[in-house]
């Protein structure tokens, strides 16, 4: 019997998409291309996780989504801190 994608995975590829989307239009909106950088890289990062999970990586893939979204709330988080602004960094944080 095979198993369906565990619901972790649907977590990690659809925050996966939207980070990568929103790092798009940050770039799209404002021109930066930071927000375009950092969305990529930490959505593709992201999305290989959930892949991980869906396969045979699960404990890899879980490490490396924690890992990830770790990162970007405290690298989001300290911006909102510093800021007060909602969009983008409270949002993600």
């Amino acid at each position: 019997m095979k198993m369906g994608i565990p619901g972790s995975a649907h977590a990690a590829l659809s925050f996966g998409a939207l980070t990568i989307g929103g790092g798009i239009l940050g770039y799209v909106k404002k021109g930066s291309k930071p927000s375009l950088g950092a969305g990529v890289v930490c959505g593709s990062l992201l999305v290989a996780s959930g892949m991980m999970i869906s396969g045979e990586k699960q404990f890899e893939g879980h490490s490396l989504a924690a890992g990830t979204s770790g990162a970007m709330a405290l690298a989001l988080g300290s911006r909102f801190i510093k800021t007060g602004k909602f969009m983008p960094a409270g949002l993600i944080s």
